[in-house]
């Protein structure tokens, strides 16, 4: 299959060798198959809750088997590890990745380019909303064990969940890389318990390997009737994590996850879904909890240690995922700076946010309050992540149209099949929406005005401060007819508008009344790709008297480092910076809403209240602070 041709390396692409297959198997295990591996913890509990009716008869246990296994055939398998994962940008995944590729096959500034950015930008939106119920759901159904083990303990699930959540939380700012050494065992060892247990319930009812044949599925359709697609509902929950599969290619590479994927990970949920099957058509009363039904009593309290574990690992890869997801989100102009810390000092993409951090824990943790047990949080799963799978099939659809010129024959014929059951997703979910799906609804609608709004807020600000502004052009040789007297040093005047005069500079001649000997106006550029190819990093244009045009240029996964990129320019050929003798100048607006102007008077004010507690450019692009020079403006929206 032909797909987009990578035009730079990224950073970690040759670590994957070094590391070695079996090392990025393990790793892939420990962080991409958390939140699809703690499925089993409530997906069957959830088919047979009474809202759904039915009735755990043989035909019907069977049936719902079926679905399970052919929807993680066919979702999972099919669509994010066989198909949509050839779909990268260079070596990065995702549904930000997949919209930079999308767009790329469009023309710029056209139509259909904005309508696929807010398609994508509002499946990152029910991102955040997965990113919330996916540490509480986890956590919740790994502890509820403790009704089978220690029923006298049941009113302390909650409060043993707050803490593990709080505690979780609270440990972000120290990194992951230490934990993150012990994840990859553990969560093999959480696999091997699923396929054991699972396999010693088998041995006791062989006929549930029948489910295997997808004539159960369709026969429960059949006698279901219409109302059966609403079981999808529950269905889905046993897939949700595989987008994490796409979204972390960057990490492994594609092969060690699909080899983790096909080899272990999926053997040992069929297992063990399949051995729960076997308990329920047995014992119809394990259906109160037939995970934990399904371990032998003298196991429970290492099972749920062990589920708890699993849990916390599935929680630390949706919150490390946020944060990716976040920067991303902020290299590529959707959301206002925020601060970023580094926590390792080998590894880029190790990150903490420390504001989205604390809004996900503020949101974990009011869920579990409020809900107090998976199977309520279960009702509301499900939503997000059956639209955040559409999405990424209509993008895919589009790249295949565009680029996969071979495989787009069989490529877009399948696109069509998964969003007709993605559909199906959505609308079985769409049925639970007063039972607690509004949730997830209404964060991910809430996300995705404040990007729409940052976006659009930006591009107002710009559009008047162009307005305003003064052509560098006209400006600098009316300026150097009667110069200003020249200080030594440099300085770099950082300006988002190429060609026009940076307010800083305007500022500067007003109030200090002089010129330094060698002037830059300094833009930075995100790029739709990850990691922006050495070639294209710096352009550097004189443009006469020791004044400079320089253009640097970042990828979306990148950290921006100016001071870093301008002293490498020196290294090819270009002017040399001294750091100790280089000051930055920063214009800081302002922002006043303004009615009958822009958009909507209250969106108005809230990009103005989200660009007031902005990070500030300098700090977001690592400018020393003593070195800077901030001045300020303010502009009317």
């Amino acid at each position: 299959m032909s797909s987009p041709q990578s035009t730079s390396t990224p950073p970690h692409a040759d670590s994957h060798g070094r590391k070695g297959l079996a090392g990025l198997v393990v790793g892939a295990i420990g962080v991409v198959f958390g939140d699809i591996g703690t499925s089993p913890l409530y997906t069957l509990k959830q088919a047979f809750l009474p809202h759904y009716g039915l009735t755990p008869d043989h035909p019907t246990v069977l049936g719902v088997l079926s679905l399970v296994f052919w929807a993680l055939m066919i979702v999972v398998t099919l669509k994010y590890v066989t198909i949509i994962m050839r779909a990268d940008n260079e070596g990065e995944g995702g549904i930000m990745a997949l919209m930079a590729l999308a767009q790329r096959t469009l023309p710029k500034g056209s139509r259909s380019g904005y309508v696929v950015g807010i398609l994508a930008i509002f499946g990152a939106s029910l991102f955040f909303g997965d990113g919330v119920i996916t540490p509480a759901v986890s956590v919740l159904g790994a502890i509820e064990g403790l009704e089978i083990a220690a029923p006298q303990l049941n009113h302390w699930i909650v409060p043993i969940s707050v803490a593990i959540l709080l505690l979780l939380f609270m440990s972000q700012r120290f990194g992951t890389e230490k934990v993150g050494k012990v994840f990859g065992p553990v969560m093999m060892l959480w696999f091997l318990a699923l396929a054991v247990i699972g396999v010693s319930n088998i041995v006791k009812d062989p006929l549930v390997l029948k489910a295997l044949n997808p004539w159960w599925g369709v026969r429960f359709f059949m006698e279901h009737g219409w109302g059966g697609i609403f079981i999808l509902g529950a269905v889905v929950l046993a897939v949700t994590g595989g987008e994490a599969l796409y979204a972390d290619m960057g990490h492994f590479g594609a092969r060690p996850i699909r080899y983790a994927w096909t080899f272990f990970a999926l053997p040992a949920l069929m297992l063990n879904y399949l051995g729960q099957g076997a308990l329920v058509l047995d014992h119809p009363a394990a259906l109160k909890n037939p995970f934990y039904e399904s371990v032998p009593a003298w196991g429970l309290i290492p099972m749920i240690v062990l589920a708890a574990a699993a849990a916390v690992i599935a929680s630390q890869a949706v919150i490390t995922g946020a944060y990716s997801v976040a920067r991303q989100a902020m290299q590529l102009g959707y959301i206002p700076r925020m601060v970023i810390k580094h926590t390792s000092h080998q590894t880029i993409g190790q990150i903490y946010v420390p504001w989205i951090n604390w809004v996900l824990a503020t949101a974990v943790i009011t869920l579990v309050l409020t809900f107090r047990t998976a199977d309520a949080l279960a009702s509301a799963y499900g939503v997000s992540v059956s639209g955040t799978m559409l999405i990424d099939t209509m993008l895919l659809a589009l790249v295949a149209r565009a680029t996969w010129l071979r495989a787009r024959r069989w490529v877009l014929p399948l696109c069509l099949a998964f969003a007709i059951i993605e559909l199906a997703f959505l609308v079985a979910n769409g049925v639970k929406f007063l039972d607690g799906a509004w949730f997830p609804v209404a964060l991910g609608v809430a996300v995705f005005t404040l990007l729409r709004t940052w976006r659009r807020g930006r591009q107002l600000l710009y559009a008047e401060i162009r307005k305003e502004g003064i052509q560098l052009d006209s400006f600098l040789p009316g300026l150097m007819l009667a110069p200003p007297t020249r200080v030594p040093g440099t300085a770099i005047f950082l300006t988002a508008q190429q060609g026009m005069v940076p307010h800083a500079l305007l500022h500067n001649l007003k109030h200090n009344k002089v010129l330094h000997e060698r002037n830059v106006f300094l833009t930075a550029e995100t790029l739709n790709v990850p990691y922006a190819p050495e070639d294209k990093r710096l352009k550097i244009a004189p443009i006469g008297d020791d004044f400079y045009r320089v253009l640097v240029r970042f990828g979306f996964m990148e950290v921006p480092d100016v001071p870093l990129a301008l002293m490498r320019s020196c290294d090819q050929g270009g002017i040399h910076f001294d750091p100790m003798d280089t000051t930055y100048f920063a214009s800081r607006e302002n922002v006043v809403a303004r009615a009958h102007s822009g958009m909507a008077i209250w969106r108005d004010k809230l990009f103005a209240i989200m660009h007031r507690n902005a990070a500030p450019a300098t700090n977001f692009f690592r400018i020393p602070g003593n070195r800077l020079v901030e001045l300020g403006a303010q502009v009317e929206i």
